[in-house]
């Protein structure tokens, strides 16, 4: 525990700088995946042919192993943040995906009819009305992805991207000398801890953000 101590002491702004790096790409994979995973659900959510073939292809992409998908990226855009960040966003898509075209498809029928009635057109009725009802089902798919791309983005050092994998791969690349241990360890500790901040500020945002009358 003293090693372990006097690693954090030495190195604090270090681990300060990867943990923000590794917390800033996750945020960023998180929401770029909402936004493609929010528009793909509101065009198919209507269409079970169209429903199930863009979850049968997210689920795709997320059973290709990290480092496969990171080795067919690294030729195409290079190393460090852009196949970094894509292989993200691509593993973020399948909860946030299937969970909009659930929460879309579960609003009540007889609201969107009332709203068209009223004189809303379809693009109104999706913004004003589905998409608030269907957020607190959004919300839940990025908590997932966002557990889910914490972890996959320490095997990203793989590529060179950023966060805290670098220290986790560089302490395991010296085991045997007195800091490797400290070193991955320490990673691995802050990397659960920031999943569990992350995890507690969506929560708070749904709080925040979810009608009064739906949260109740």
């Amino acid at each position: 525990m003293d090693t372990l101590w006097t690693y954090i002491t030495d190195h604090r702004e270090q681990l300060v700088t990867d943990s923000y790096l590794h917390v800033s790409a996750v945020v960023q994979s998180v929401l770029i995946a909402a936004i493609v995973s929010i528009v793909i659900g509101a065009l198919v959510y209507r269409s079970p042919l169209g429903s199930a073939v863009s979850t049968a292809t997210a689920s795709i992409i997320l059973t290709i192993p990290s480092f496969a998908l990171l080795g067919i990226l690294i030729p195409v855009l290079g190393l460090g943040v852009p196949p970094t960040i894509t292989a993200l966003v691509l593993y973020a898509l399948l909860p946030i995906l299937r969970n909009t075209i659930v929460g879309l498809s579960a609003v009540d029928p007889a609201v969107t009819d009332a709203a068209r009635g009223v004189g809303m057109n379809r693009l109104r009725v999706l913004a004003a009305i589905e998409l608030p009802l269907a957020w607190p089902a959004i919300l839940a798919g990025m908590r997932i992805s966002t557990q889910l791309i914490m972890g996959i983005l320490a095997i990203a050092a793989y590529a060179k991207g950023p966060g805290l994998g670098n220290l986790i791969f560089s302490g395991l690349s010296r085991l045997g000398t007195p800091t490797a241990v400290p070193q991955a360890l320490t990673g691995t500790v802050l990397i659960i801890a920031l999943a569990l901040l992350l995890d507690a500020l969506l929560v708070l945002a749904g709080r925040l953000t979810t009608p009064g009358g739906i949260r109740d």
